[in-house]
């Protein structure tokens, strides 16, 4: 059985020592619970800082995204050897806002909906280079309202899946983690139907069985888009949905604590 992982991505959100506050009080409310796994993506800044304080809880580290090089002359980049030196066992790639897709777009201009231009290729290079590492990749995919509309939905995750994959050997695809997030559903308030959102990610689970099929019965995939306490049970009541990625409700612990136990209670 597939055990659910519920990560928060704090985005640009959270001071060293807010991060470190927040740590203090929720991994000690999430301790007891087991059938969870849990962990926490925070700003780069953050990271050492909690690397020391998440020592001895059960909560893990991740970042926000990797580099595809070890080092090198990459200006503002952070290779994955850096975070593994820092304790991270997970790390975001290919989320729609490096992609340069958005869901909420009031205020942006052209230059900024594309300003870090993350691709298929570099979601891949990404993934390629954390799993090197020892680090579990988080790819995300997801459509935007207008493919949706267009009725492009199923074709636009797998293709994004599929390239993500691209050469990367089944053994590896089993213990990696895809996040399915609707780009429309990401900072909008609006949710994609709990029954919708499982049949999406039976489609990736079906793009991951064209390359292997116990891989495809081992890999979590989660959802991600305006994931709440209010809305977790019917969620993770889908039988293809092992977690979630959480954005606003991440960044308090309350919030965060009650979509962690409210998933170990639906999946008790």
């Amino acid at each position: 059985m597939r055990k659910p992982l519920i990560a928060g991505n704090w985005k640009m959100f959270k001071t060293v020592e807010e991060a470190t506050a927040f740590v203090v009080s929720f991994a000690l409310k999430v301790a007891p619970v087991r059938a969870v796994e849990v962990a926490l993506c925070p700003p780069f800044t953050a990271l050492a800082a909690l690397s020391q304080a998440l020592r001895g809880t059960s909560v893990a580290l991740g970042s926000q995204d990797c580099f595809w090089a070890d080092e090198g002359a990459f200006t503002g980049q952070t290779s994955p050897t850096m975070l593994k030196d820092l304790g991270c066992r997970y790390a975001i790639v290919g989320h729609s806002e490096r992609r340069g897709r958005f869901g909420a777009t009031e205020g942006m201009t052209p230059a900024m909906l594309s300003y870090f231009a993350d691709n298929d290729e570099t979601v891949n290079l990404k993934a390629k280079a954390a799993l090197k590492h020892g680090i579990t990749p988080i790819i995300c995919c997801g459509e935007l309202l207008a493919e949706r509309q267009a009725k492009q939905t199923d074709a636009v995750v797998s293709a994004q899946v599929s390239a993500a994959l691209a050469g990367i050997p089944a053994t590896q695809i089993a213990g990696l983690v895809i996040a399915y997030e609707p780009v429309w559903a990401i900072g909008t308030g609006e949710v994609c139907d709990a029954a919708e959102a499982n049949r999406v990610i039976g489609v990736i689970r079906s793009t991951v069985a064209q390359v292997d099929a116990a891989a495809a019965d081992s890999v979590r995939i989660q959802y991600g888009g305006s994931v709440k306490p209010d809305n977790i049970t019917g969620i993770m009541e889908q039988p293809e949905i092992d977690g979630a990625l959480v954005g606003g409700a991440s960044l308090d612990p309350d919030a965060f604590e009650a979509i962690v136990k409210g998933t170990a209670q639906t999946r008790a």
